[in-house]
């Protein structure tokens, strides 16, 4: 089946693209969500029978000042992709985020938990997964936590990980949030649990995160062990933090539908490795 992938140069796009055979990628450059009559055009030249959407505005902070901007992409532009897709007769995944809960639980949360998001960005991702589903019921929309991957985050300046094992390689203080909880999930596992569910007869919501939930300061303390590096973590809270944007203290996902992918910790050993041969090259 040719697919089509929407967000290609992101930490999700980018593995999806590499576990894929028949495959377009096309990136924020080269497509934008919010272009209806370009989404049209690819649609035509490529005839995807499965896409997969991981175009967002994921800019948590910035999106309490520049909501609109943050609806259009989340909101107005995952409808856009829905209706070419239905149009088309093409299969979605759509892929959506644990910040649609407010974390106020003491549990993990499944797919039948009502959603409660915090500020604009949990609000916008939200928005979209209702339009999607809306106009397309047999979409599948895949939540997801706290991904991690080889080629990071451009918004936030890498992933987390590479962002917290290169300021201990420069010598800088590490501060890191200790009161949010999270599943840290691996791209590349992310994408091919994905395509596995993409090819399968599941609709509607579902979770898809790395077995096992830690905080914050724990995962960048096991990211430096993993590459073999020594450096103080010191633990912040959220109020210490201050930050624009407030965010779930639990945003840990579980699952009734589909089984986890594996321990998180497994995708932070096999990202180290990567990274530590990447520095010894370089």
């Amino acid at each position: 089946m040719n697919a089509l992938v929407l967000g290609a140069a992101g930490q999700l796009g980018s593995e999806l693209t590499r576990c894929l055979t028949e495959v377009v990628g096309l990136t924020r450059q080269d497509l934008s969500v919010t272009d209806v009559a370009g989404l049209d055009r690819a649609f035509l030249d490529h005839r995807p029978g499965l896409v997969f959407n991981c175009a967002a505005y994921n800019a948590v902070d910035r999106a309490e000042t520049e909501p609109a901007v943050a609806h259009a992409v989340n909101a107005t532009g995952a409808a856009n992709v829905a209706r070419a897709c239905r149009e088309h007769g093409a299969r979605l995944v759509h892929f959506s985020t644990n910040f649609v809960f407010d974390g106020s639980l003491e549990r993990p949360y499944f797919e039948a938990d009502a959603p409660w998001p915090l500020g604009a960005y949990g609000a916008s991702k939200l928005a979209g997964e209702q339009a999607v589903l809306a106009l397309l019921p047999e979409a599948l929309v895949v939540r997801t936590a706290a991904v991690f991957g080889d080629r990071g985050s451009a918004v936030k300046g890498g992933s987390f990980p590479q962002r917290i094992v290169e300021r201990a390689a420069r010598g800088e203080p590490i501060k890191v949030v200790s009161d949010q909880r999270v599943n840290p999930t691996y791209a590349r596992d992310l994408a091919q649990g994905a395509v596995r569910l993409a090819t399968g007869e599941l609709t509607g919501v579902v979770h898809l995160v790395a077995e096992g939930c830690c905080a914050w300061d724990d995962f960048a303390r096991a990211a430096l062990a993993a590459c073999g590096l020594e450096a103080e973590v010191e633990a912040l809270t959220s109020a210490e933090l201050a930050g624009p944007a407030a965010r779930p203290p639990n945003g840990c996902l579980g699952s009734s539908r589909t089984a986890a992918l594996r321990p998180w910790q497994d995708g932070l050993a096999e990202w180290a490795a990567h990274w530590v041969s990447e520095r010894k090259r370089a």
